[in-house]
């Protein structure tokens, strides 16, 4: 049996079965589970599987198993369950015992608040972006690297390279707007039809309240607003549209009333907030400097830890948008960086076979700026390591700030993330992440780890 199959197998088994599945997908690195009755999971022994870096208790259970594995072990699962990536199954989704009831009514308890369902919603809502983001980033990256090395930007394979790699960042508004309905609990082609009335070029033609629109002003922002206005009049116009000629009229009705709004009331209002988020972050790294990016980076573990980072993506896409970069991205990089760091240290200090292998393996991604096996297999669990990581990610966070070292995409960090440096500063941030492996190793080396920590690992 090869590993992949043992890992779905295991997992299934400890979370309950495949009776208790009503649908898995998978990020970069987590298999994402809903399950009927969460009680029937056993954490402990999922945590235990040979290969499992970590497990997050949410509205969906999350196993993490790394980059790479993770959408072999969905497979795996899917193979063994019949149930798809991504698809429900409905004849599990209810009724629940009273039991499961009150266990789902726990684990929504103590992740409800406004903020982290805002950005739980955003996660989802980008989260199935990320292959296609982390792809287009990197062809721009090697695009512009060319470039300021002295290549003619004139050249076929330049601009095939820009025509390829710049497809998503121009169009991304009809996913992220297909994406938002879906997850709101309407038709995502709606959402991406509201995509659409934020990017049209058509816009320019319009002149409301004596002044042309702008295509693609309020951004991503102003795209998942549509959409979720889609949502709610394809709601409340169905509820008064008769079964006959719903069809008809429902979504003509929906796109007609949101067209307008879109034009005349969101295009504007998420022009003004895109454009004061953009700016006051980065009169905060203007302003902050060091202290800055210091919180900056060294309190995105803590982010990373709940599975909420994705939340953050709107606003680099915004800032991309206006500046043509992101000052905020390269100082979030240094959380993964402090986590090396650590965990190198970590490596280097302890006896324990397992906690070694764990970190071999986690190391390569972790440089590469994937750094959820680190997290769950190595620092989270130990504790004060955690602890050592954020503040040498605040070391790093501070030096990029200072450097004023900003990224052309999004979806990659670490090492991977200098090809997409702008204004030919590759060396500098380059410098910061060495700094922060060095700032990570020191305090965990010296104040983070003690053998007896490893005994539970």
């Amino acid at each position: 049996m090869k590993k992949e199959e043992r890992m779905a197998k295991e997992i299934l088994e400890h979370a309950g079965g495949k009776d208790n599945l009503i649908s898995q997908a998978y990020c970069m690195t987590r298999v994402r589970m809903k399950l009927k009755d969460p009680n029937k999971a056993d954490i402990e022994k999922l945590k235990a599987i040979d290969g499992v870096m970590g497990v997050v208790e949410d509205e969906t259970l999350q196993v993490v198993v790394g980059p790479g594995t993770v959408n072999k072990v969905s497979a795996e699962i899917a193979k063994m369950t019949g149930l798809k990536a991504g698809e429900v199954n409905e004849n599990l989704d209810g009724p629940y015992t009273q039991e499961a009831l009150q266990k789902k009514s726990e684990i929504k308890k103590k992740n409800n608040t406004p903020v982290k369902n805002i950005l739980r919603k955003i996660g989802n809502i980008f989260i199935p972006l990320i292959p296609g983001l982390v792809a287009s980033g990197i062809l721009n990256g090697i695009a512009n690297f060319a470039k300021n090395a002295g290549a003619d930007p004139k050249a076929l394979w330049m601009q095939l390279l820009l025509f390829i790699g710049g497809g998503i960042f121009t169009y991304m508004g009809i996913l992220v707007g297909w994406n938002t309905a879906k997850e709101f609990g309407g038709t995502p082609v709606l959402g991406a039809i509201a995509g659409i009335f934020i990017i049209n070029p058509g816009l320019a033609d319009l002149v409301v309240f004596g002044q042309h629109l702008i295509p693609g002003r309020g951004g991503l922002i102003g795209v998942m607003f549509a959409a979720w206005l889609m949502v709610i009049f394809e709601k409340a116009v169905r509820k008064i549209i008769p079964n006959s000629i719903d069809i008809i009229f429902t979504s003509t009705i929906t796109v007609l009333i949101v067209g307008i709004l879109t034009v005349f009331i969101v295009q504007p209002v998420a022009g003004v907030l895109s454009d004061g988020i953009t700016y006051g972050i980065n009169a905060i790294l203007n302003v902050g400097g060091v202290l800055a990016g210091a919180v900056l980076a060294g309190f995105f573990l803590p982010l990373v830890m709940v599975g909420l980072h994705q939340g953050l993506t709107p606003i680099h896409m915004e800032m991309i948008n206006k500046l043509g970069y992101t000052p905020l991205l390269p100082i979030l990089a240094m959380a993964g960086a402090g986590q090396v760091g650590a965990a190198i240290a970590v490596f280097v200090k302890t006896k324990n076979k397992r906690l070694r292998n764990i970190i071999k393996g986690g190391l390569p991604v972790g440089f590469l700026g994937i750094g959820e096996p680190l997290l769950y297999g190595v620092t989270l669990p130990l504790g004060r390591p955690f602890i050592t990581a954020c503040l040498g990610a605040a070391v790093g966070g501070a030096f990029q700030a200072v450097m004023h070292t900003a990224s052309a995409g999004i979806g990659v960090s670490g090492l991977s993330l200098i090809p997409l440096i702008v204004q030919n500063k590759y060396l500098q941030y380059f410098i910061g992440l060495v700094i922060t492996y060095i700032a990570g190793f020191i305090f965990t080396y010296f104040f983070g780890f003690k053998e007896e920590m490893a005994k539970n690992i």
